[in-house]
């Protein structure tokens, strides 16, 4: 996510938890996923988690970078908006608010989702005015023109900034490349021009065509039962027009050939990103894509990257790969950075070593080592309430099954070397990949 604005004043929920912590047992099972849909067609997603005295809530709405048409940057402008200023406060007065009751409240944008997130103690006396301040927050904002336009000069110096990183630049046109017309080529925080040519009434519209209950998932953990969840909802979607939903995005086309880009940098370190569309959310392939890019280069210190472009060659600190599955396919990137001499020779190490995958998949003892590295990692990511609520805010966005997570790790552990040959053959072809080279210049 390109972009993210929080209010992180939680002093009295952060003393309290570290109190509860050592109390609570580890979660080994997850708790059964209540799904409803309201009468404004807001769809609802809670987890009960009684072990401490906490609640978190996120609103997630299909108001991404991918819905700013012909106005870059328009998505993020808007949500950075929401909490500068809502209901007749300032952004300093919600800040004041939020801190004095213990919460966090935060606002957030990326590609496909624009997210409001509140984690407040859940003793009515903080969690109610909490929960009215995080609506007004979100039905309400003021949208002054003198917070859109410090913003849009915060946004501009960012951006001139993000231009001075390899890194940054190398992610930009790695999306452009691959992406091409696709709205998944924009830039979340636009560009410089782009943020410039933004107006307030543009936001504002933004705002009332996707900020509507139909639009909008809300996610639940904590401390609650269903009775008090469902009041929940109601306090803070209820004065959510019920408008529409977002349209389907549109197919991301395979690339027909492959492309080398080269952009001169002035660093002593070169950023290299190879990939192209990789798959998308409930793919019937992700499994078998999923565990053999963790043999590939999803495994860190133990993938087969990392071994052969590092550990044996020594040519990066740091290389790895990665399917990033969106409503449509989204990219599947093999990264690494090295030095400016070694560039050309840990390229080609990479490359060998994808079409040797390819070729011939993950060995059985690769396979096996990765299904235990991930079913015995997975247990401790939806272990916290963070966690919890991160996988079920997926789950709703993209209408997964409920069952996901409880059938996760049987998914992984049924996966053959067979199944991941297939898919790799099918899905991934590194003749047509796209290669973004930035740096060269020390």
């Amino acid at each position: 996510m390109d972009t993210r604005k929080i209010i992180r004043l939680g002093g009295l929920l952060g003393s309290l938890l570290l109190l509860c912590l050592s109390a609570v047992p580890a979660v080994h099972a997850m708790p059964a996923i209540q799904h409803w849909v309201t009468d404004h067609g807001v769809r609802v997603y809670f987890v009960p988690a009684p072990e401490l005295p906490m609640v978190d809530v996120t609103v997630t709405f299909a108001a991404g970078s991918v819905r700013d048409a012909d106005n870059p940057g328009l998505a993020n402008m808007t949500s950075t908006l929401l909490d500068m200023g809502a209901a007749g406060l300032s952004a300093d007065e919600i800040a004041t608010r939020i801190e004095s009751l213990g919460a966090e409240l935060s606002t957030v944008a990326a590609r496909e989702m624009a997210m409001v997130s509140l984690r407040s103690l859940s003793d009515s006396a903080y969690l109610q005015p909490a929960l009215a301040l995080f609506a007004d927050v979100m039905t309400q904002p003021n949208f002054d023109k003198k917070d859109f336009e410090r913003e849009r000069q915060r946004k501009l110096v960012a951006i001139r900034r993000s231009e001075q990183s390899p890194s940054a630049i190398a992610g930009y046109r790695f999306f452009h490349s691959v992406f091409g017309e696709h709205p998944y080529a924009h830039r979340v925080s636009g560009m410089e021009d782009d943020v410039k040519a933004l107006r307030l009434k543009q936001v504002k519209a933004f705002y009332k065509r996707y900020y509507v209950a139909q639009n909008a998932v809300v996610s639940i953990v904590g401390d609650l039962d269903r009775k008090a969840a469902e009041a929940l909802v109601q306090q803070v979607t209820g004065a959510l027009p019920a408008g529409s939903r977002a349209a389907a995005l549109p197919p991301v086309a395979d690339l027909s050939k492959a492309n080398e880009e080269r952009i001169l940098h002035p660093s002593t370190q070169t950023h290299v990103r190879m990939g192209a569309p990789g798959m998308h959310r409930g793919d019937p392939d992700y499994f078998p894509l999923y565990v053999g890019n963790h043999v590939l280069g999803g495994g860190g210190l133990v993938s087969r990257l990392h071994e052969e472009v590092r550990e044996q060659r020594g040519l990066s600190y740091s290389v790895n790969s990665y399917f990033s599955p969106m409503e449509q396919n989204g990219p599947y990137l093999l990264s690494l950075q090295t030095r400016n001499d070694q560039v050309d020779e840990a390229l080609a190490v990479m490359r060998d070593t994808l079409q040797d995958f390819v070729d011939k998949g993950p060995t059985e003892e690769e396979l096996v080592s990765s299904k235990k590295n991930i079913t015995g990692g997975f247990p401790l990511r939806i272990s916290s309430n963070s966690g919890i609520i991160s996988h079920i805010n997926m789950i709703g966005f993209y209408d997964l099954p409920l069952d996901y997570l409880d059938t996760f790790s049987g998914h992984v552990m049924n996966v053959t070397r067979e199944q991941i040959i297939d898919a790799y053959q099918r899905r991934v072809s590194p003749e047509t990949m796209v290669t973004v080279i930035v740096g060269g210049e020390s």
